[in-house]
């Protein structure tokens, strides 16, 4: 069974998690799912980053102490995110002493097999407390961040420790070029590429008498800077530095924003370079949510709660409206309007139909006994090359391709449904034509509950156990979408998965 080690980017401590952190959380948790499904042992990391001015300046306006505040946003983020049913293996958080243990032996084994990679030396730069970092003048546009447009930029001069960052420039250019490390999209990977074209600066990795932090190595005046020290969770939740960790490093996805592709797929490299450590295999840098055109942020403040769009129609309805509409590859806009449209057209009217009315004829006509009926039927043909649309589309982390091969397959079988008018079979009591039927609509509703079940979980079980089917949809193997195995099983007509609500 081949292990796929998958991390989300960990997130500021600073305040409530918005769309965009629900996107690629759910996003990470989608793909996580559908590896389990194809056979991988899979761990599944999330987590908070702990250690910012940010943090000090929240728990300051809060009064309280910082670990109380970070205390009580890992809880508020634990809880959204069990509530969008992410299904993550490890938590990690970088106030934890196994995190402090693994940045101190990073940062030791870079002083120990490179010590010329780290120098001290004086810096005056633009600093965005938004992004916890030094700005170049590439990243600035007007004399503002172009990730925090409303802040002002702070002019600071400091004494820091150096991470020789231009010395691996061209090792790091090769290896993207060459497809050693995967940057995805291509979109993302073409930034990269002309960033590292561009040329490399050395880089601060602490900042002094920095309350809260972790110490730097030999140094108790200055700590770790915060970016410095957060990317070294992914490692820190493998054990690292006990010998262990290589069961799970390196990490084959990790998961971020396009905000952030420098820190992940330029800087991050470096740093294990430097410490002797393998790279990760891949990181899959996403795109934003958009509200009116304009990304969704801490900072801005944001139009919609993440809690006001879990409620709007439940998590599943949220969590697949973000992967089917706003996708995991560029932006995308939410509003009211196309989350309510696409709710009412691919979950209420479309798989929630397909289901309602399959199992109720289930029950009138055989008692909700479902028939065994050989596969062959035209709807067997059309899940066939669904299904095989599916793997293509989220082998690759297409979700949105996944989710469209999916609901093809919904509108495949509301068609079937019409064309054969079980009704009519029933009435001219062709018993043996509408076993056939009622069969292949049986057996594709089991398909349906094993691919939507990476976007929506819970509705996803509901519907298998409808089904008359034990155990978790989401530990199936891949081969039961082949024949899900519901021949023989008594069904039950389930609860509405998607009703209407009034405001539709």
């Amino acid at each position: 069974m081949p292990k796929f080690y998958l991390t989300t980017a960990i997130d500021y401590s600073n305040g409530d998690p918005h769309l965009g952190h629900a996107l690629e959380k759910v996003g990470a948790d989608a793909i996580a799912r559908y590896r389990r499904l194809r056979g991988d042992q899979v761990h599944f990391l999330m987590g908070m980053d702990e250690h910012s001015q940010s943090v000090l300046q929240a728990a300051a306006r809060a009064g309280v102490s910082p670990q109380e505040w970070v205390d009580r946003m890992a809880a508020r983020f634990e809880e959204f995110w069990r509530r969008l049913g992410c299904s993550n293996d490890a938590w990690i958080r970088t106030t934890e002493p196994r995190h402090a243990r693994s940045t101190t032996e990073l940062i030791r084994r870079i002083q120990r097999l490179r010590p010329d990679d780290l120098y001290v030396a004086e810096y005056e730069g633009l600093y965005c407390t938004g992004c916890e970092e030094f700005k170049q003048e590439s990243q600035i546009v007007d004399g503002r961040c172009i990730e925090h447009p409303t802040l002002e930029l702070v002019r600071t001069r400091e004494r820091n420790h150096f991470f020789r960052l231009s010395r691996y420039r061209d090792r790091i250019l090769d290896l993207i070029t060459r497809g050693e490390l995967e940057v995805e999209p291509a979109i993302r990977r073409n930034e990269v590429v002309r960033l590292l074209e561009g040329g490399l600066q050395d880089i601060s990795v602490s900042r002094l008498r920095q309350p809260w932090g972790i110490p730097f190595p030999g140094d108790p005046d200055q700590t770790v800077y915060v970016w410095f020290d957060a990317l070294i969770n992914y490692l820190s939740a493998t054990g690292f530095p006990e010998d262990g960790y290589r069961k799970l490093w390196p990490a084959d996805l990790h998961i971020v924003g396009k905000g952030i592709t420098r820190f992940h797929c330029v800087i991050w490299p470096a740093m294990l370079l430097a410490a002797g450590l393998e790279l990760p295999r891949q990181v899959w840098a996403h795109g934003y949510v958009q509200w009116e055109g304009t990304k969704m942020s801490k900072t801005t403040g944001t139009a919609v709660t993440l809690d006001e769009a879990i409620e709007r129609h439940g998590p599943d309805s949220l969590r697949y409206f973000l992967l089917r509409e706003v996708g995991f590859e560029a932006d995308g806009n939410f509003s009211w309007e196309r989350f309510d449209e696409r709710y009412t057209a691919d979950l209420a009217d479309g798989l929630g139909n397909l289901a309602s009315r399959s199992l109720a004829m289930v029950q009138k006509y055989r008692g909700g006994k479902i028939p065994a009926a050989r596969p062959g039927s035209a709807l067997d043909e059309a899940a066939e090359k669904a299904l095989a649309d599916y793997s293509r589309a989220m082998d690759v982390f297409d979700l949105r391709g996944g989710a469209e091969a999916a609901w093809s397959l919904v509108s495949a079988a509301n068609l079937f449904v019409q064309q054969t008018a079980p009704w009519s079979l029933a009435k001219a009591e062709k018993q043996a034509e509408l076993d056939e039927v009622l069969g292949a609509l049986a057996r594709t509703l089991g398909r349906l509950a094993i691919v939507a079940s990476p976007f929506i979980p819970g509705k996803a079980q509901a519907l298998w156990e409808a089904l008359g089917i034990d155990g978790p949809v989401g530990a199936v193997e891949w081969n039961k979408t082949k024949d899900p195995g519901v021949a023989g099983r008594t069904s039950r007509k389930p609860e509405i998965l998607f009703p209407k609500p009034a405001t539709v």
